[in-house]
């Protein structure tokens, strides 16, 4: 990663409604604000409130897209597999 590139993140909100949402940014805790605000996707606006529940950086952000894309097939008991075997989260303590 370049100096100059701030660092990237894939991430997975667990919504409202028990479904995920798989994304990518440059920070997290922002990302997760805007999602709980109704400024993130369409789709967890209809699900909220969203918790982060996963977060996985990543060298680039063409590396992060493509790991959400790839978390983005991943099945529902793939998901909270994943997210089980995880580290917690170290900023949202």
């Amino acid at each position: 990663m370049s100096q100059d590139e701030a660092p990237v993140y894939c991430y997975l909100l667990a919504c409202a409604d028990g479904t995920y949402y798989a994304g990518w940014t440059t920070d997290p805790a922002r990302r997760l604000r805007q999602h709980n605000d109704g400024r993130g996707a369409r789709y967890t606006r209809s699900r909220r409130p969203v918790r982060l529940v996963y977060v996985e950086a990543l060298p680039d952000r063409t590396s992060a897209m493509k790991r959400e894309r790839a978390l983005k097939r991943l099945s529902h008991q793939e998901k909270t597999d994943l997210i089980a075997r995880a580290e917690p989260p170290c900023f949202l303590s």
